[in-house]
């Protein structure tokens, strides 16, 4: 029999009993700076990196985690020694406790059909629920929490380009002597398309949990067939991708990627198809992960497994995937996960999406390598007027195209979408159905899609495209080679300029010189679309950084003429793709490594980025060569200092050091600060200097405190650095931010009505904005809350009951419908009451109550 080698109180029950809307306050963090007005300097990869979000209705969709043990939770008594029939047992275990529940609330009246179950890496399941089951849920002994189901989308756009662009980072800067063979990574996101040459080989077997597509194949759109699900290639490519054009190649082209589709096409709130997943789908998809053949018996879980989308803005530690997470490390997974690319936040909380948020997770941010991009003279003329004469760079991302001298016209109604999403191909014609642009340069707003506006620009005829609006960074897009034509931004006030010529019939043309190189400022620095830190535990996120920014991998499907498609990519779930690459090489290099030891290494090992800071890069560069040398790991990986509120305030942490070597090491440990904040701080670290045996560990304890006056909220930032004598070094990355004592932000909390009789119909409505996003400099800080609960109290203070409960809430406007009926579904009797609002920080703290008197009529 095959032995297994071991490599919080209940929160929250939001929006399905709160019958209502939520608009978020939040959405948009831009990059590291502000970017003026006009200035076609300051490049924004809005639209560029990450696919478009579509509203998503996910009606009264819930996850439901129990108490009873999942698979994982069995490992750990017994120290991850399990055999098959054991595991076996034990997820039936867990399923049978799940069936158990959902039998009982039947018999109470609340039918309950799951949609997804879990045994694994949790225990739980999804399920639509109406209040009165939420109300049954929250009572239930063996319910340990109720979560939101969210939408969650691709962390990387494409745009499609040929012959394929220079890989950004070669697999020779890798491991050379391995190549990842006998490795399994799972890729959790959309099908992937086996038929490519670039993966033919490396794709094996498939699980769909999004339906529709058997062996998580790519996907067509139901109403456009030649729409393929084009994210899941992409990723695949840039892991086990080879034999592409130029040498292109994956960074472990010798592994095999298992594909688990949990996204793809599915109707979105306006009953139109759309590329995404949901949170339920892809903690459904790390069930599976951990055991692909579905027998109940994790041996043959992957090694590696790539959740490829991100759940924006929720870097949630306790989330059911942060859970997950930590489940799939037991069974000896890795989970890695991308950053986000929602841009620079914080400093209390930052733009980390979910499950990035997780402990367990390798969360990873995306760094810019390239060294420069192709950059042009444009001159532009109304009348005789020269409205603009300045050398730009080529938003595209060809190898070269001619110059162009042409008339500036522009589409239909521009300005109607154009903020919000792509100009479509039609408006490039008129209502006649004459080509407005053929022959000519388009004048179009860069809007949430350009790459899209680009593509259809081109496809109608136009010869250059002049963006306004925001700046399209250098290199950002790329079309098919049969559509060549220039891209450039101009700054927003010569394009107000050209627009009032056109309309008093002024002509406007433009010229665009010969392709020259310009350097790119931002090589070796964090990509401006990366999500920064910290998670909302406070613990630095990202954990790395890896190349992100024009990636040349596969696309889906074939060219006109039958040959193979590829695209350069742009996003944090490409850079997370190439450290799941390197994830696998190290797993080759060094079989004996566990999960755990593979994140550490790869965390601990990385290349610092000298002048960004820690909550944006974590250690810094993803090095797999320097990881597979490394001969000690800590856990964790990454610190959550906390926030100093006063001079007195103390630090204790504890980190344990693992000597994964064959020899005695000779460790010191110590604390670096790498970047002043506004106030000084000490450290001490016991033991610091001691030997440590092969396969050994140790507990190192750390303390410290704040020395001088707090001036300001500047954070601190440093490492905790691990050197052996004669050895390569890890670091572990903290941060600790100052201030007031963060508050459960609970404002504009309104009922409808005071008085008025039960009604489930015409409910009054109690509405309230629950956390907040203020403004700082860094842009904005996100500030969620971990709980709010709603309770039914007497005027004379006595406690009725709990009628709803809110886990992991975000920043936004809620409502829930008062109907007049007490925490078990009774009429309630006329009389007074107390709606009684408390919500909760997520890093610990005083709760924030408000309370709301009615009346039953």
């Amino acid at each position: 029999m095959p032995m297994r080698r071991w490599r919080e109180p209940p929160h929250a029950l939001p929006l399905a009993a709160l019958a209502a809307a939520v608009t978020l306050v939040l959405i948009a963090a831009g990059g590291r700076g502000a970017t003026r007005p006009g200035d076609a300097s300051a490049s924004s990869w809005k639209g560029l990196a990450g696919e478009q979000r579509p509203h998503v209705a996910v009606g009264q969709r819930m996850i439901v985690l129990l108490k009873a043990p999942s698979l994982a939770d069995r490992l750990g008594p017994v120290g991850g020694l399990a055999t098959e029939e054991q595991e076996r047992a034990w997820t039936a275990s867990a399923l049978t406790a799940q069936k158990l529940l959902i039998s009982r609330l039947g018999v109470e009246g609340v039918p309950v059909q799951p949609e997804y179950s879990y045994t694994r890496v949790v225990n739980g399941f999804s399920a639509a629920f109406d209040a009165n089951g939420l109300a049954l849920l929250e009572r239930a002994p063996e319910v340990a929490g109720v979560y939101p189901v969210r939408p969650m989308y691709p962390a990387t756009t494409g745009a499609p380009t040929q012959p394929a662009p220079t890989f950004g980072r070669p697999p020779a800067l890798g491991l050379s002597s391995v190549d990842g063979r006998g490795v399994t990574v799972a890729l959790l996101d959309t099908g992937v398309d086996r038929a490519q040459p670039f993966l033919r080989g490396r794709i094996t077997g498939g699980v769909d949990i999004v339906g529709g597509s058997p062996r998580a194949v790519a996907a067509p759109n139901p109403d456009a067939p030649a729409d393929l699900e084009r994210h899941g290639t992409e990723m695949a490519g840039l892991i086990v991708g080879s034999g592409g054009p130029g040498g292109m190649a994956g960074i472990a082209p010798g592994a095999s990627v298992l594909p688990i589709r949990v996204a793809g096409w599915q109707r979105d709130a306006s009953a139109n198809w759309a590329v995404y997943g949901r949170t339920d789908q892809v903690l459904a998809g790390l069930d599976r992960a951990v055991d692909p053949n579905g027998d109940g018996d994790a041996h043959d879980a992957a090694r590696v497994a790539l959740v490829a989308l991100s759940e924006p803005f929720g870097g949630f530690t306790d989330s059911p995937i942060a859970r997950a997470a930590a489940g799939a490390m037991r069974l000896d997974t890795l989970v890695v996960a991308p950053a986000g690319n929602d841009g620079a936040a914080g400093p209390a909380f930052g733009s980390i999406s979910g499950p990035g948020g997780a402990p367990a997770a390798l969360t990873v941010g995306a760094a810019d390598l390239r060294s420069g991009f192709a950059a042009a003279r444009v001159v532009v003329r109304a009348g005789l007027a020269v409205e603009l004469d300045r050398v730009v760079p080529l938003a595209d991302s060809l190898s070269g195209h001619a110059p162009v001298d042409a008339a500036v016209v522009v589409p239909r109604s521009p300005t109607a979408r154009a903020p919000l999403a792509a100009i479509p191909l039609l408006d490039f014609f008129d209502a006649r159905g004459r080509d407005l642009v053929a022959g000519r340069a388009a004048l179009v707003p860069v809007g949430s899609d350009p790459a899209a506006t680009m593509e259809n620009a081109a496809r109608a005829g136009a010869t250059a495209v002049l963006f306004y609006g925001g700046a399209v960074p250098g290199g950002a897009l790329g079309i098919d080679q049969a559509a060549s034509i220039p891209a450039v931004s101009i700054p927003v006030g010569t394009a107000q300029t050209i627009l009032a010529r056109l309309g008093a019939h002024v002509p406007v043309s433009v010229s665009i010189g010969a392709k020259g190189d310009r350097v790119n400022d931002e090589e070796q620095h964090v990509a401006e679309f990366s999500s920064t830190g910290l998670a909302f535990d406070g613990r630095v996120k990202p954990d790395v950084v890896a190349p992100g920014v024009g990636l040349g991998t596969a696309e889906p499907g074939t060219q006109a003429n039958g040959s193979p498609r590829y695209a350069t990519v742009n996003g944090t779930s490409a850079a997370a793709a190439v450290v799941s690459g390197d994830a696998a090489l190290l797993a080759e290099a060094r079989p004996d490594l566990d999960a755990p030891s593979l994140k550490s290494l790869l965390a601990g090992s990385a290349r610092p980025l000298a002048t960004d800071p820690i909550t944006a890069q974590g250690t810094g560069l993803v090095d797999v060569g320097g990881a597979a040398a490394t001969e000690v790991t800590a856990e964790p990986s990454s610190l959550a200092f906390g926030r100093a509120t006063s001079t007195s305030w103390r630090l204790r942490q504890r980190i344990q050091l693992r000597n994964v070597s064959v020899r005695r090491l000779l460790l010191d440990v110590s604390v670096a600060v790498t970047k002043e904040g506004a106030a000084a701080t000490d450290f001490s670290v016991r033991p610091a200097h001691f030997y440590l045996g092969a396969g050994r560990t140790i507990n190192v304890h750390i303390r410290g405190h704040v020395t001088s006056a707090i001036d300001g909220g500047e954070p601190v930032e440093g490492t905790v650095s691990v050197q052996p004598y004669a050895g390569a070094a890890i670091r572990v990355p903290w941060a600790i931010t100052f201030g007031r004592p963060l508050t459960a932000a609970l404002s504009s909390v309104r009922l409808s009505s005071h008085s008025f009789r039960p009604s489930d119909v015409k409910p009054a409505l109690l509405s309230f904005v629950a956390g907040s996003v203020p403004r700082t400099q860094s842009g904005q800080d996100v500030r969620p809350l971990a709980l709010v609960d709603l309770e039914l109290w007497s005027p004379t203070g006595g406690r009725i009951g709990l009628l709803a409960r809110m886990r992991d809430v975000l920043p936004g406007r809620y409502s829930y419908g008062v109907t007049g009926r007490d925490p078990t579904g009774q009429l309630l009797p006329s009389s007074d009451y107390v709606l009684r609002l408390v919500a909760y920080p997520t890093a610990g703290g005083k709760p924030t109550v408000r309370t709301m008197r009615f009346r039953i009529e």
